[in-house]
């Protein structure tokens, strides 16, 4: 599945766009049913989404700041007399005229828009074939979105030559021909103004619009008719691609997240933030590159027959040297929902005194409902029940329940799923825009009472942390994670339009509004929106220190809290055994050479990123390019040094449950290949080859299973905890007593401590 997400931003470092011959721009003007659906999206966000706010004239500034960078991302192609024109003219009055049905403003900001890129393009064509000094300690701010637009011609002049300059050391740090550097440039600058070129009337009206609902929230949208289908079939969960979410951000097609079991999920090559400079068809076809080209055009390019190849060239998140990029080859295939099934293994390791030690691990990559399979209707909460009654008959001694994945899904799962966990009652509060609150419960029985670890990321977001915030806040659960979750916490609603607005054109509907209307809060009062869920024990993650987060995207609906639910907290998970468990990790985490390999690679990132600031001096960054390759080469040899494996795992799928397949798979060691072994030739006679490569350990599973080790042994703790462990063991023997006994939430209520 490929979707386009708002917000949109545009930071044209690498652009495409221009014809050689100069095209005479045609005028657009707005179609005949388009003041009528400006008009109608103006009162919807007015009167029903969450904040029900005024269009007033702050509302209207932000609307206009929107509007000009989504074009205009990084500040590059209006002047400042341009800005502060249209500010003196429609600064505070953008959404009245608006709701008047008066959308000049946005045709003529953008066919002015249309003129300065085109004269960019003039001068950098001139700039093109230009000889630079690369041995000057020049450098350029890559990211300009929050300095002001050049004063004049000669400001911009000096901005683009050195635009320009980067660009070419771009290209001569990636071994293009010097024949070829200046051609690359004018091709990205002659596909820019093309896809600009190619906006017509609706596409204009879908960005203002746009511009309009994120002054609100990011997650509101107005979408035209095409992007609504297009957003319709990725909801079916069975489109033909390679599995990714994508959104324009900073001019590039960049990942938002995989859907899990999907080819690129598969693959492991793709990782969230990575962006995506060319595509090409096949294995051989020509590049075509893709930055700033529309998204929908991307996602075209992208999707294709199942069976067939496409080739990304990509620009890896993580990578420290910027002119970094990675070919990865994937092969279309259908995205179902059965690939994002729960799934479960065994981890077998030793405690400290070398008795065996089994801890579940059960993965779960989306919350899903009523997926038939063999005519018998799926949910998370029955496969999931499965998975564990499995589990326990092996005889786990723990459990980890996996979400670092888990974008969200079906809120009735999160609530279902709670229940399997703890005792009938609230999971979550919910807060509409008329300020109405529900407390959503469950009322079934709890069918496992064990230790137990959520392990969570900044992936994990909406269902995922509704069911890790209930758990925490009932003191059920110990959170492991990355410093917090993705922290959305709003509900949307898809308005299609056609019920308000005629058809005019038979061929074109006026399209649909994604729109925010409620909010989500913790049982305890907390909102997970924005703040996210914090992990009782936090492992280091590059991924703390990227912008990925709900907290990072414009206009994101603050935190607040309300009164907290009724609720009974279990207490099976204390402050100072949290503390406890947490000493313990830190310390295994400080020593760790993998963690240490973590730590090294967020000192260099934040190097790296601070100021994003550029060097144009080609031997600091051939140094940069070489100490890179230099570290990735020592790190491989170091991991060819391993001691004793601490854990095998032994995989359990539904299947093997059910029958259908051999009742579990071969012990394999917890480690996942490194990317580069994974498209490496897989026949057996490759298989040598393999042994000799390093294997790339998920360190953060297998840290949680050692924290749950540690929650196995009391008596190696203090004696205050060990009398909280002999307390919280009573609770759960009389929980499952009197369940057994009676399912009434009443009775449970009296015995909980």
């Amino acid at each position: 599945m490929i979707e386009g997400m708002a917000p949109k931003k545009f930071l044209w470092i690498f652009l495409a766009g221009l014809f050689i011959s100069r095209p005479v721009f045609a005028v657009l003007t707005p179609g005949p049913g388009a003041p009528l659906v400006g008009q109608i999206v103006a009162r919807f966000l007015e009167e029903d989404q969450y904040d029900h706010h005024p269009i007033d004239p702050a509302v209207s500034q932000n609307f206009l700041q929107n509007y000009l960078e989504a074009f205009d991302y990084n500040h590059m192609f209006f002047l400042q007399s341009d800005v502060d024109g249209f500010k003196k003219r429609y600064g505070d009055t953008l959404g009245e005229k608006l709701k008047e049905g008066d959308l000049s403003p946005a045709y003529e900001i953008f066919d002015l828009f249309l003129k300065r890129l085109q004269n960019r393009e003039e001068y950098v064509i001139s700039l093109s074939s230009t000889s630079f000094n690369f041995k000057e300690n020049e450098k350029i701010t890559l990211d300009r979105h929050k300095l002001p637009w050049p004063k004049n011609w000669k400001e911009s002049d000096v901005l683009w030559r050195q635009q320009v300059k980067y660009e070419r050391l771009e290209e001569i740090l990636n071994k293009t021909k010097p024949a070829d550097q200046g051609k690359e440039i004018r091709h990205r600058y002659r596909r820019l103004l093309k896809s600009y070129h190619e906006f017509d009337a609706i596409d204009v009206l879908q960005e203002y619009l746009s511009a309009l609902t994120h002054a609100y929230d990011p997650h509101s949208d107005y979408m035209a008719q095409e992007q609504k289908e297009n957003f319709d079939i990725s909801m079916q969960l069975s489109l033909v691609g390679i599995g990714a979410v994508l959104k324009e951000s900073d001019g590039y097609a960049q990942i938002v997240s995989l859907v899990p079991g999907g080819p690129a999920d598969k693959d492991g090559r793709l990782h969230p933030k990575d962006r995506i400079e060319a595509v090409s068809e096949g294995v051989d076809g020509p590049w075509v590159n893709v930055t700033g080209m529309r998204l929908d055009h991307v996602v075209e390019k992208i999707r294709g027959k199942k069976g067939t190849t496409v080739r990304l060239r990509v620009i890896p998140a993580d990578t420290i040297d910027r002119s970094t990029r990675t070919v990865i080859s994937i092969v279309r295939d259908e995205i179902k929902l059965t690939d994002q099934e729960a799934k479960a293994e065994i981890l077998k390791g030793q405690d400290l005194q070398g008795n065996p030690v089994k801890i579940g691990v059960i993965d779960l990559p989306s919350f899903y409902e009523d997926m038939k399979s063999g005519g018998e209707k799926k949910s998370t909460t029955k496969d999931v029940k499965k998975l564990l009654l499995a589990l326990e008959a092996k005889g786990i001694q723990g459990l980890i329940l996996d979400l670092r994945r888990n974008g969200g899904g079906a809120l009735s799962e999160a609530i279902n799923l709670t229940g399997l966990f703890i005792p009938p009652g609230p999971v979550v509060q919910v807060r509409d825009s008329r300020g109405v609150i529900r407390s959503l419960e469950h009322s079934d029985s709890m069918i496992y009472s064990g230790p137990m670890i959520v392990l969570t990321s900044h992936a994990s977001a909406s269902a995922s942390e509704i069911f890790a915030a209930a758990l925490q806040d009932y003191g059920r659960a110990v959170i492991v994670g990355n410093k917090k979750t993705f922290g959305k916490g709003t509900v949307q609603t898809l308005i299609d339009l056609s019920q308000y607005v005629p058809r005019i054109d038979p061929k074109t509907g006026p399209g649909a509004l994604k729109l925010t209307i409620q909010k989500f809060y913790r049982v305890s009062g907390g909102s997970t929106q924005n703040k996210g869920v914090i992990p009782d024990i936090q492992l280091p993650s590059i991924e703390d220190y990227m912008d990925i987060a709900e907290s990072a995207l414009e206009n994101a609906l603050p935190y607040d809290e309300i009164d907290p639910a009724s609720y009974q907290k279990m207490n099976l998970v204390t402050p100072p055994l949290i503390e406890n468990l947490r000493e313990a990790s830190e310390n295994r985490v400080t020593a760790s050479r993998e963690f240490g390999y973590v730590r090294q690679d967020i000192a260099l990132f934040k190097q790296e990123d601070e100021g994003k600031v550029e060097s144009l001096n080609e031997a600091e960054r051939l140094k940069e390019q070489k100490d890179a390759e230099n570290l990735d080469k020592e790190r491989k040899e170091e991991r060819l040094v391993v001691g004793p494996d601490e854990f095998t795992k032994t995989e359990i799928t539904l299947e093997s449950i059910t029958g259908s397949t051999a009742p579990a798979v071969s012990e394999k060691i917890l480690a996942k290949a490194s990317s580069a072994d994974k498209h490496k030739d897989k026949t057996k006679n490759s298989a040598k080859k393999k042994e000799k490569k390093p294997n790339i350990p998920d360190i953060e599973l297998e840290e949680s299973a050692r924290i749950i080790n540690d929650m196995l042994h009391p008596t190696e703790i203090p004696q205050e905890l060990s009398q909280i462990a002999e307390k919280t063991k009573a609770a759960l023997s009389a929980i499952a007593k009197a369940e057994a006994k009676q399912k009434s939430s009443n009775e449970l209520d009296e015995i909980l401590p």
